[in-house]
């Protein structure tokens, strides 16, 4: 074989790159499929839930500026991660090293998503 058969070989085998996840379940990539799977591309609101407060309405009508809202939860307890009203995972705040200030959260636990909702 000449070198321009190698090259021609080669680049039939190769797979293209693509920003799509990988088949899962090892089904053809068909359009039903490709529908399915456009889900991933989806955006969700994660809600980091660090603590809960239940004050009496006449107390909320007297909150200023400065007030203390008193939570349920302490500094170093382990917080929710929230998708819609389902907890997903808990874990502990911890300030991002590289970034000053900004938070993260380092998962502890991941709910089993099997349990009914």
């Amino acid at each position: 074989m000449t070198d321009e058969t190698d090259d021609a070989l080669d680049a039939e085998t190769e797979t293209p790159a693509t920003d799509e996840p990988p088949i899962l379940d090892g089904r053809e990539a068909t359009d039903e499929n490709r529908h399915r799977r456009a889900i991933f591309d989806l955006s969700v609101e994660v809600v980091i839930a660090v603590g809960r407060a239940r004050p009496k309405i006449k107390d909320l009508l007297h909150l200023r500026r400065d007030s203390l809202l008193t939570l349920d939860s302490k500094v170093d307890d382990p917080v929710d991660i929230m998708v819609g009203k389902r907890v997903i995972a808990r874990g502990q705040l911890q300030e991002l090293d590289d970034a000053p200030g900004q938070l993260g959260v380092r998962l502890t636990e991941i709910v089993d998503m099997a349990e009914p909702f």
